[in-house]
């Protein structure tokens, strides 16, 4: 899956997703309502930046993403996967707009 963004849509991208026999789903072009891990890694970019010691290299930022990830919540988890229904139905509603909060 991607936003359609032009950097997702090079050649380049396309051969890539072509030798590892990755086909593209067909995607609204403004629906980046549909990630919902968008909210997960909202909620995980928060914790790491809330850190006493935030990462000051690759090192510690990945350490720091690993403790953070496993850290949150399984509840934020399942209400991301649980909330698809209502996104998508809004999406169709909306033909493929932005979703109003």
């Amino acid at each position: 899956m991607d936003d359609n963004a032009t950097c997702h849509r090079t050649l380049a991208v396309q051969d890539c997703l072509d030798s590892k026999g990755i086909q593209r789903l067909v995607w609204p072009a403004r629906s980046p309502d549909l990630n919902p891990i968008e909210n997960v890694w909202d909620a995980l970019r928060k914790q790491v930046a809330g850190r006493n010691y935030p990462p000051t290299n690759r090192n510690t930022l990945i350490r720091a993403l690993t403790e953070e990830w496993d850290k949150l919540p399984q509840q934020l988890l399942d209400n991301a996967v649980q909330s698809m229904i209502r996104r998508v139905e809004c999406c169709i509603t909306l033909h493929g707009g932005h979703i109003p909060y």
